[in-house]
């Protein structure tokens, strides 16, 4: 199942991760992962700014680019937020233990997550981001039940 939204401007792509954000709360999203992709600028991080935001994060979001993982502590569940852009090889992930992030009481956010190809979780939604016009174009594709009834609660949301 795939959704395709057109976001004229960053308050409209800001409401439509919040939206996701409101659905994963309704629905328990421990366990689960995103892939974010789309070129440089695209949105990734501001799409997961507002995401996290949504999810109950009060604080600053920054872009994990240099560290390559920031976490969110979000009452019962820590969020990942991965930027793997800056990776040369993804067996570095094996060195920073990349397989003890995923778990039923943390989600992730992966940015580049073809440079993580072999050591990443499959993905439970993909979003691909990129420029149209002065907006952004965004393709969220379901891969799991999960994401197909956070897209139903998304479709509903904006009738």
């Amino acid at each position: 199942m795939k959704i395709q939204r057109y976001c004229a401007d960053e308050t409209a792509s800001s409401e439509l991760a919040s939206s996701l954000g409101r659905a994963f709360i309704q629905l328990g999203y421990g366990g689960t992962c995103c892939y974010l992709r789309g070129e440089l600028g695209a949105g990734k991080t501001t799409f997961s700014r507002s995401l996290l935001h949504a999810l109950g994060h009060e604080g600053k979001v920054k872009s994990p680019t240099y560290t390559l993982v920031e976490p969110y502590d979000l009452g019962d569940i820590t969020m990942y937020h991965f930027d793997l852009y800056r990776l040369a090889d993804p067996e570095e992930l094996e060195f920073m233990g990349i397989r003890d992030y995923f778990n039923d009481l943390s989600a992730s956010l992966v940015e580049w997550p073809d440079r993580g190809e072999g050591l990443l979780p499959k993905p439970d939604i993909i979003i691909d981001i990129s420029y149209e016009d002065e907006g952004r174009s965004f393709e969220l594709e379901a891969c799991t039940t999960f994401a197909e009834q956070c897209f139903e609660l998304l479709q509903e949301s904006k009738a």
